[in-house]
């Protein structure tokens, strides 16, 4: 399968795999993924490289991000859900930001005014880049809005919710601090970047 995800079949077979498929060495234990029902990866893998902008022009990429620990959310305006999530996630971000958490949103196919807009009407101070013609959106095999991926860091996948989650419960808090107070491995070889490499296993 050639998206990160793998579309339909990665996103949601690795989240039907659930505490089985957890990957060996993570600092996050099954007990902590069912916590907030989330899915996991194999320990070798990391996300497609992007290079997106915020409104302001500000460049956001997991290469700039190496070292902290990533919340990659997609979302739309027009998403519900997606608003529902918002208000906790930067609660996670003025909380934890200064400790090396990231919080991270990627707008799906929409223009810097409306998304300068809804950022100024729900008070966010995380980064909101643009996937304007939904490219990112497509490498990593989102199929849904929201869906977010946490990343640890070293770079390597951690786990992904597709659909709202309640990242302002202290399951949540546990989660992330766990994240944040773990030792980094070694950094993903190039050759277990991308696409292709990043895909679940079958």
């Amino acid at each position: 399968m050639a998206a990160w995800a793998a579309g339909a079949a990665g996103v949601l077979g690795v989240l039907a795999l659930g505490p089985a498929w957890a990957a060996a060495g993570s600092p996050l234990t099954p007990a902590h993924r069912a916590s907030l029902d989330l899915g996991s990866y194999p320990r070798a893998t990391a996300p497609p490289e992007f290079n997106l902008s915020t409104p302001e022009g500000r460049t956001v990429s997991p290469a700039g991000l190496r070292g902290q620990v990533v919340i990659l959310n997609f979302w739309a305006t027009w998403c519900v859900d997606c608003r529902q999530e918002m208000p906790a996630l930067e609660a996670l971000h003025r909380r934890f930001g200064t400790r090396g958490l990231a919080v991270v949103g990627i707008n799906t196919r929409e223009g810097p005014a409306v998304v300068r807009r809804y950022a100024r009407d729900l008070g966010l101070s995380f980064p909101l880049v643009l996937d304007a013609d939904g490219t990112v959106t497509g490498r990593f095999g989102v199929i849904g809005l929201p869906t977010t991926f946490l990343i640890g860091r070293d770079g390597r996948a951690e786990a992904l919710a597709v659909g709202v989650r309640e990242w302002a419960s202290p399951a949540a808090v546990t989660i992330v601090e766990t994240l944040l107070a773990a030792t980094p491995g070694e950094p993903v070889p190039p050759r277990a970047r991308g696409p292709q490499s990043g895909a679940p296993r079958q």
